[in-house]
């Protein structure tokens, strides 16, 4: 089948467009009766709802709603000083500064660390990680480690 052979019989005829205020669109243009939308140039960000707490701000805050994000435990640079050159998860947990040793640890700057420490953790701040260097030591970030699998001691 080529362009030139289509057979079209009708054509649809176009719309008459009205003016004026009988015709639905005339006067007002759609745009409702004064107020802020029907000005030339109005524009409002996404989602604004007048000062309400819009939708996508609501919504987490519903109930059903929950993050799945694990926070991290905090541990201090002024508690390093209590344990030996190394310093990991393990160690920590041992001391009883952190619940578990496979949970998230962060470590913050408060207090001063005087000794060398090579500290593995998942995270610092910027200011701890300065102060663990400006000490001597080093610190390595190393992913959090997963708990063991529990075997099945059940028998079946």
């Amino acid at each position: 089948m080529s362009y030139n052979k289509l057979n079209i019989t009708s054509k649809k005829s176009g719309n008459r467009v009205g003016r004026g205020i009988s015709a639905g669109q005339g006067k007002t243009a759609g745009r409702g009766t004064k107020g802020q939308k029907a000005r030339t140039g109005f524009s409002l960000r996404p989602g604004f709802e007048g000062g309400q707490n819009p939708l996508m701000q609501r919504f987490p805050k519903l109930r059903g709603f929950k993050s799945f994000k694990t926070k991290p435990e905090v541990v201090q640079i002024s508690d390093l000083d209590n344990f030996g050159v190394n310093i990991d998860n393990f160690t920590l947990a041992e001391a009883g500064l952190i619940s578990s040793p496979y949970v998230k640890v962060k470590l913050i700057a408060n207090g001063e660390v005087t000794k060398k420490h090579t500290v593995s953790l998942q995270a610092a701040s910027a200011t701890a990680e300065a102060a663990v260097k400006k000490a001597g030591g080093e610190f390595k970030q190393v992913p959090r480690i997963g708990e063991p699998k529990k075997t099945d001691t059940k028998s079946k």
